[in-house]
């Protein structure tokens, strides 16, 4: 690989992912912006504006390399389901899902050494089977809602409540691994021989 890549979030599920490409980043550092919603904002339009932002946030405060910003957004309709940061709110996206098609929307943006940027949206469609109270109350238990969009992690128990998915399902759990790739191949961050 040539050059230095910062990876803008606190994401370890992002880390995890990029190892499963060979991707180690050089450094993480988080960007501290402000991911409210902007008045009549689409979910896709919010994604891909929240990973915008860290990326220029990040490279705002470094010298060189390439940094990597990303965001995954839940939309049930029109509506961002964020992080839940109650045991209410989860509960009341779990309802919400529970036997319904949403998109999970995965804004990527990479700036390159030489202060070029290019940007990806992904889209994925997942279907969650009708949920019981039960299966709700347990869910909630786990405690493994906390700090995800949408208040499930598909890579862990919530993966017994997907009935069906439409696309990256890396994208779901956090980075389309594809369309990262993709983007920095495309901007010279691979060399001849990592192909």
């Amino acid at each position: 690989m040539t050059g230095r890549l910062i990876l803008a979030s606190q994401s370890p599920r992002r880390l995890d992912l990029l190892a499963q490409i060979g991707i180690t980043p050089d450094e993480v550092l988080p960007a501290d912006i402000d991911e409210t919603p902007l008045a009549g904002e689409l979910p896709r339009q919010l994604a891909s504006r929240l990973a915008e932002s860290k990326a220029r946030a990040v490279r705002d405060a470094v010298t060189g390399g390439f940094v990597l910003g990303a965001d995954t957004v839940v939309a049930c309709g029109r509506r961002v389901l964020a992080k839940a940061e109650t045991q209410t709110e989860a509960k009341g996206f779990l309802s919400l899902l529970s036997g319904k098609k949403h998109r999970v929307y995965g804004g990527i943006c990479l700036i390159a050494s030489d202060g070029s940027m290019v940007s990806r949206l992904v889209m994925t469609v997942v279907q969650f089977k009708r949920l019981s109270a039960g299966e709700i109350s347990g869910y909630i238990e786990s405690r493994e809602w906390e700090g995800k969009a949408g208040a499930y992690a598909i890579q862990g128990q919530a993966a017994r409540f997907v009935k069906r998915i439409n696309g990256s399902y890396s994208n779901v759990v956090g980075l389309s691994l594809y369309e990262t790739a993709a983007l920095l191949n495309g901007k010279g961050f691979y060399t001849e021989e990592n192909l």
